[in-house]
């Protein structure tokens, strides 16, 4: 059609509109790609087309290599999709929304459950953290210099030869010491898992393996032989349920260590120097088959192999899995980055499109390595990337070993400052974090959402001037720009937003240029906003104080937002323990409402401080029928502090 726009396909570069652009799915190794490749690591085969007012979804259910081409050679006749080889099996989605539609893919495709709180904080990451020493150094100045932080990783340094599952004999030698020192600190630890696995006599994985026919095959029968880190290495079939069990039960040494994230590396499947041929045979779940059709799964299924052999490890606890590499459907295990980033500009804008991507791919959790991997970011860059990574779903820093140090302390006394307050504020909206998460559990609806969401029929929002902005959550409008940039030119959907860091009014449906220095990304809040927040800890083991703030941005529409809370660690919640609270802003009746609790969860808080930003002021608000004193904190800001109680609370004015 004329006017028809085409966004999605998960991890792809480019525009959100994808039309005149064309695309293939094979997952591959591709460190450092350019701003502009394809493919990537990840294959998500659905898309959202949007016409006349109308929007629908096609969900090519097909793991070959697949291709999607969106007029980019047709003159603007047609577009088309298809596949190698396989069932032309594709499933069409109707709804109003784009929202209704992310939400009947996710039902099919499966939503994510809820993370463990831990791996919403910050996390550091470096290739080249050894030894132990240095390890427990690195983590022992977050809390000197009070950054925020909750997880330490491990690269492929802390293996012995690089084999999986175990641990570098000189440079970890007391591997459950050091977690155990770590964890006293406030830290998990996450490890990577490459599926690569040694040939190398006495190596019991290598052994296992071949003795019960578990790596993957030529069709004569003979094992896959190709090199990675570890040299050559056979690889296991995560297509057969067998395997999967298997897999999954050699975390027990790691888990036993105290591990509790899992990082899957290399898992495209990668080996160097060509692709796996395309003849060796996989499981497949007893349809057996061909590299042809395992390649784009491969990720998926090791992702699902780690995930369901951990949370059995962890009895009762949630692990945090992250991948690389991914198919449809990968929310149900993992959490994905954005694989081997470069450090610039271009690539920081860019890794946010491929964010906002993913999530309309059904993919909640998922962000890019803040600062870059691959080279050394300025001191203004490094700051604009954490500033943005802030807003993302997953909050990483990771470089590569051959480039400078990459934490906050490293780029001068001002960029650390700044990054520490960054950091801060991502601690202090966790409870309105967490809570998105759990919406994503419930709808499929993305953390980090294109304004395409939103806005769908708003031709401004697919201006490559304004496509890189987007949703965090419901209520906050993150608009990234280049770490040179002192001013910038930003598109306000309709409705009235708020700059965070002035509280400036503006009204929605303009553009509007804003200061944009490197300390200040341009973040908005939108009007009838509400966001709970609590007090700042340096970890998420650490309890914040007993109040419970909950910020209202004064607005004329009626808003809602379902508050979450669990305790942040364990499956206790499928089974009733949580505390859900339905909280509504009606500005023309002029109250708030919580909703008496659900769910059999005592909250942490025990204090509400409704915080109301550029309200009238008013000397009392009347709570649940008792006059309460009003406390002004600042021009803009008034706020009453009660008991937070389980029962029905109104606070009117």
């Amino acid at each position: 059609f004329q006017d028809e726009r085409f966004i999605g396909l998960g991890e792809k570069t480019g525009p959100l509109n994808r039309r005149g652009k064309a695309y293939v799915n094979w997952n591959v190794d591709d460190p450092a790609y350019e701003i502009d490749a394809d493919p990537l690591y990840v294959t998500t085969p659905f898309f959202i087309g949007i016409h006349d007012e109308n929007c629908y979804g096609i969900f090519l259910d097909n793991s070959y290599r697949s291709y999607f081409n969106f007029g980019a050679s047709t003159d603007d006749e047609f577009y088309s999709f298809g596949a190698a080889d396989g069932e032309m099996d594709y499933y069409f989605f109707g709804a109003e929304t784009v929202a209704e539609i992310i939400e009947d893919y996710t039902y099919l495709t499966g939503c994510m459950t809820m993370p463990p709180l831990w791996s919403l904080g910050y996390q550091q990451c470096r290739w080249g953290y050894y030894p132990e020493s240095e390890v427990l150094d690195i983590a022992q100045t977050f809390r000197d210099k009070q950054i925020p932080a909750d997880v330490m990783y491990l690269d492929i340094d802390y293996m012995d030869a690089y084999k999986i599952f175990t641990w570098h004999p000189e440079n970890f030698p007391k591997p459950k010491k050091l977690l155990q020192q770590l964890k006293d600190m406030g830290y998990h630890v996450v490890v990577i898992v490459d599926p690569g696995i040694k040939i190398e006599q006495g190596y019991h994985a290598y052994e296992e393996g071949v003795k019960e026919g578990y790596f993957v095959k030529y069709p004569n029968g003979k094992e896959y032989v190709g090199s990675v880190w570890p040299g050559r290495c056979h690889f296991p079939d995560f297509t057969d349920p067998d395997v999967r069990l298997w897999w999954g039960a050699q975390f027990a040494g790691l888990v036993d260590a105290g591990v509790e994230g899992f990082w899957n590396d290399m898992n495209e499947p990668a080996a160097w120097g060509s692709s796996i041929p395309d003849i060796v045979e996989f499981e497949f779940d007893s349809f057996r088959t061909s590299m042809k059709e395992a390649h784009n799964v491969y990720g998926l299924q090791m992702s699902r192999a780690t995930y369901e052999g951990t949370r059995k490890l962890l009895k009762g606890k949630r692990p945090f899995i992250l991948t690389r590499a991914a198919f449809s459907g990968i929310q149900r295990y993992s959490a994905v980055w954005t694989g081997d980033v470069a450090a610039s500009d271009e690539h920081m804008l860019a890794g946010v499109r491929l964010v906002n991507s993913m999530g309309l791919a059904g993919m909640p959790f998922v962000g890019p390595d803040a600062g870059g991997f691959a080279g050394d970011p300025g001191n203004d860059l490094f700051l604009r990337w954490i500033s943005i990574s802030a807003f993302t779903p997953f909050f990483r820093n990771h470089t590569e070993r051959n480039s400078r140090q990459q934490e906050p302390w490293i780029f001068g006394e001002d960029r650390e400052n700044t990054a520490r307050n960054i950091i801060n504020y991502r601690y202090r909206i966790l409870p309105y974090l967490y809570s998105v998460f759990y919406e994503a559990t419930q709808t499929g609806i993305p953390v980090a959402r294109s304004l395409a969401i939103n806005y769908t029929f708003d031709e401004k929002i697919y201006d490559w001037r304004f496509h890189n902005e987007y949703l965090f959550g419901q209520f906050y409008l993150i608009a990234p720009t280049e770490s040179n940039q002192k001013y910038c030119k930003v598109y306000l959907p309709e409705g009235g937003w708020y700059r965070l860091s002035t509280e400036k009014y503006y009204e929605g449906g303009q553009e509007v240029i804003v200061d944009a220095p490197v300390w200040d990304l341009p973040v908005f809040v939108s009007a009838g906003a509400i966001v709970p927040t609590q007090s700042l800890v340096q970890h998420t083991s650490q309890n914040p104080s007993e109040i419970l703030e909950l910020h209202i941005y004064n607005g004329e529409k009626t808003t809602s937002f379902t508050y979450y809370e669990d305790d942040g660690e364990t499956y206790e919640y499928e089974n009733g323990m949580y505390y859900k609270r339905d909280i509504t802003f009606s500005p023309v009746a002029e109250e708030i409402k919580v909703d008496a609790k659900t769910g059999n969860y005592t909250s942490k808080f025990t204090k509400l401080k409704v915080v109301l930003h550029s309200f009238d002021e008013v000397p009392s608000l009347l709570i649940n029928g008792i006059i309460q004193s009003v406390v002004k904190n600042s021009d803009s800001t008034q706020s009453v502090t009660i008991d937070l109680i389980d029962d029905v609370m109104l606070i009117q004015w």
